[in-house]
């Protein structure tokens, strides 16, 4: 099992390195959707497995949306846009400005609403539908849709970026080893008997590491730096984010009596596995750097 989580983190981290660092906020939007897209037929799956069938079209179709938004609203203020990102924004002028999250919520909710009215399924199923496709939107596609948002941060986004990816890689990687050598306290059995406090220390060590290793190009001029002590900030509440984040797909797959959430990644399981700490870190880092942070140049 071991050699194929290794071989498949081999595979996968250069191609999500070279989008993150290399392509656009615009091809980093593809990229999310489409995590986002699996992601969300595998989080349908674990509510089908207890009865609960989702909205799957519908909630996939604003999830799409919440990914565009997060995109189109990076471009809106900027002067600095392709000719066809232009033009998206001329034609959305029509309509009075940029679309927004709170019109795509609420878009969802009279979505929702029409289905559970005049959809034939049987009215047993009208509140498990809701809930699992509103879940699905807010805890999966919604926090999800934010790596578009810290891409898209002028000059540093896409380092900040892989920054939030690479706390939470070498996090779960110092978690898994140090656990399985010398785990011996629980910390949630009920929810996921194999992760140790020994293994969640050694994870917030491992994130702080990464902290010192990206200063070294992230507090270097000319461009704009970032602080030893910010970085440090931002890996702690993404790496504690991210561990939550962790421990809430296992609360997820426990109540449906699954193990994984799928097979796509040989030693990981689903997509769904492979990205949980990222759902939690990756909005919890962008809102340190606006709040928190919040550069002026």
């Amino acid at each position: 099992m071991t050699w194929k989580r290794v071989a498949t983190a081999a595979v996968l981290i250069p191609f999500v390195v070279g989008i993150v660092l290399w392509g656009s906020t615009a091809v980093m939007a593809l990229a999310v959707a489409l995590v986002t897209m699996l992601a969300l037929l595998e989080y349908f799956a674990l509510g089908e497995a207890i009865g609960h069938r989702a909205y799957r079209f519908w909630t996939a179709t604003c999830a799409l949306m919440l990914v565009f938004v997060q995109w189109f609203v990076t471009i809106w203020p900027s002067d600095y846009i392709t000719e066809w990102e232009l033009r998206y924004r001329q034609a959305f002028k029509f309509f009075g400005g940029a679309p927004a999250l709170p019109e795509t919520f609420f878009l969802f909710v009279l979505g929702i609403a029409a289905l559970t009215l005049w959809t034939k399924r049987p009215l047993v199923e009208a509140l498990p539908a809701a809930g699992i496709s509103a879940s699905g939107l807010l805890l999966v596609a919604f926090p999800l849709s934010y790596a578009v948002r810290l891409h898209a941060i002028p000059v540093r986004g896409p380092q900040l970026l892989l920054f939030a990816m690479v706390i939470i890689w070498v996090g779960d990687t110092a978690a898994y080893f140090v656990g399985r050598s010398i785990g011996r306290h629980p910390l949630a059995p009920h929810l996921s008997p194999k992760k140790t406090w020994e293994g969640t220390i050694a994870s917030f060590v491992g994130s702080m590491i990464v902290a010192f290793a990206f200063a070294r190009f992230m507090t270097v001029p000319p461009f704009m730096t970032v602080p030893l002590p910010h970085l440090l900030g931002m890996a702690a509440v993404g790496n504690v984010a991210g561990q939550v984040g962790d421990l809430l797909e296992s609360a997820y797959k426990r109540s449906a009596g699954i193990k994984d959430s799928g097979s796509l990644l040989p030693g990981h399981g689903g997509v769904l596995d492979r990205i949980d700490a990222l759902i939690l870190a990756i909005p919890v880092v962008w809102y340190y750097w606006v709040l928190i942070y919040s550069p002026r140049s």
